[in-house]
């Protein structure tokens, strides 16, 4: 099945049955069985938001799933010298939503969104003060965090697809207005140049990695515009990465997919 009449993007069909997916065309023609089988698992496994090209982006949300994510994250901060001792993700935590982003059945790309509720967010840790000057103008807050995307697979549109499904799960069904993300000082200038976001706040150390951070904001008013002028648009001399979006048009089927999976 296709989503929004798109021939690149595909999602899973919700029956579990290799029968059932025969008669229904899952097959691609012209392939070996293995290749059948490997592109079976990934449309089918369940939890599958979508495939994409030669991937697949999962909600992990599974002790199994966030295990395997959890050794992706330890893998890709211990080369950076962070601390992982705190980095991990849990599939019981209903204030976040854990992306995964998958090739042959492994993890190599994962991102966690955040929405504020009464244990706050974790970037309130260091910049509770920058972050509760938005609460007390009723702005609804968010935040990025456990991005980790090896860069043997890592692309421009692997990471646009786990931003832009964030966007969807804060804006569309959360309603939020604004996003955070702590990065190294270091990293900073790339989510600047890539989506927009601004430095907010010092430098201060994290605990929770044992490095140094700096916080930086997203207005998701901004993100709604450039999504709106440059997703999809791949030939414009544009070096973020909003034109690896995805068309306006697919982030309905998107958000149902989401909500599907989250009730």
């Amino acid at each position: 099945m296709q989503l929004d009449n798109d021939a690149n993007l595909r999602v899973n069909r919700p029956h579990p049955y290799l029968p059932a997916a025969k008669a229904a065309g899952y097959f691609k023609s012209g392939s070996s069985s293995i290749e059948n089988e490997e592109f079976l698992y990934e449309t089918l496994r369940p939890n599958c938001v979508l495939t994409q090209g030669d991937y697949s982006i999962y909600l992990a949300d599974s002790p199994k799933r966030c295990s395997l994510v959890n050794k992706l994250i330890t893998r890709m901060y211990s080369r950076r010298g962070y601390d992982t001792e705190s980095a991990a993700v849990f599939s019981h935590d209903d204030r976040r939503i854990t992306f995964e982003a998958s090739s042959k059945h492994e993890p190599f790309g994962t991102l966690t969104l955040g929405i504020d509720s009464e244990k706050g967010l974790l970037a309130d840790e260091l910049y509770e003060k920058e972050i509760n000057a938005f609460r007390l103008k009723n702005k609804k807050v968010c935040e990025v965090s456990k991005l980790a995307v090896d860069s043997t697979y890592g692309s421009k549109e692997v990471l646009a697809s786990l931003f832009h499904l964030a966007y969807i799960y804060a804006r569309t069904i959360h309603k939020a207005s604004d996003a955070f993300i702590e990065v190294n000082p270091r990293h900073a200038g790339f989510y600047k140049r890539m989506l927009g976001f601004q430095a907010i706040g010092e430098v201060r150390t994290c605990q929770r990695v044992g490095a140094p951070a700096v916080l930086l904001h997203l207005e998701l008013d901004y993100m709604d515009t450039q999504i709106s002028s440059l997703a999809g648009l791949r030939e414009v001399k544009d070096k973020s990465l909003y034109p690896y979006f995805f068309p306006r048009y697919q982030e309905e089927g998107l958000a149902r997919r989401l909500t599907c999976h989250l009730n």
